[in-house]
């Protein structure tokens, strides 16, 4: 497969700002806006399967109530992931991450797939992920990056995947962040677009290694921010930051 290029924004849980995050009506609406990149969260049902979920908890992003980790496939498809955002999407369920990847393929979306294991899970998470990944993800796309902010996902994904990229994700930047990098074999850094300074940008750029800077949905700051040297920004507002982000090119992963 091709190394994967990085556009200048990453839709943001598909497309937050115009559909229920982390659906396949979210990554349709991210394909329509003119995104070639998503990120979106994964985590398992009470049966180990893999599912498109930020929280923990079900109360905000559908009708039901309590913990995730508690509930079977089966009862997280009965409830309706999208009422909540408008009733236009009433009826839109919780995805799969088969039925995400198979989407993403068909639409020709990259893909970061943040492994946002439920507490106690991550090694199961990341091997249940992991292997869905390699079975359905087509060749000839390019590669998904993997992040987490649970670094040992990223332990694990570099010795079970080593051939996929990796992102170390974090808040603010440490200032080890390159011994962090090399410590998990990550080829990319993410962190909070609310903390970085423009000297921790030029110094991340100057290693030449891609940043990819959460959650960034005005204009002006974006377009500050991909000046600064920032490699993607990601938006739930695909649009408008997208605008000023068209000016600047894809950067291809190294190696």
């Amino acid at each position: 497969m091709p190394s994967p290029e990085l556009p200048p924004i990453i839709g943001h849980r598909g497309a937050a700002a115009a559909a229920p995050e982390n659906t396949l009506a979210g990554l349709r609406a991210a394909h329509r806006l003119g995104a070639r990149w998503v990120e979106f969260d994964v985590k398992l049902s009470q049966d180990g399967v893999p599912i498109l979920m930020h929280d923990d908890r079900l109360n905000r992003t559908t009708n039901g109530r309590g913990k995730v980790a508690k509930l079977p496939m089966a009862a997280l498809a009965e409830l309706d992931a999208g009422a909540w955002f408008g009733p236009q999407f009433t009826g839109e369920r919780i995805p799969t991450f088969e039925q995400a990847l198979d989407l993403c393929a068909e639409l020709g979306l990259g893909i970061n797939v943040e492994l946002k294991p439920c507490p106690g899970r991550a090694d199961e998470t990341t091997r249940r992920a992991l292997a869905v990944l390699r079975e359905r993800w087509p060749q000839g796309l390019p590669l998904p990056l993997i992040s987490s902010f649970e670094h040992r996902c990223l332990a694990l994904a570099a010795e079970l995947a080593p051939e996929l990229p990796r992102g170390y994700l974090c808040g603010r930047l440490a200032r080890n962040w390159p011994a962090e990098l090399a410590r998990y074999g990550c080829q990319t850094l993410h962190a909070s677009a609310r903390w970085v300074r423009q000297s921790q940008i030029a110094a991340v750029q100057a290693a030449g290694v891609p940043l990819l800077l959460y959650t960034v949905n005005e204009p002006g700051p974006a377009q500050a921010l991909l000046r600064a040297g920032a490699t993607s920004l990601f938006t739930d507002r695909i649009s408008e930051v997208g605008a000023v982000a068209a000016g600047h090119g894809p950067e291809r992963l190294a190696g």
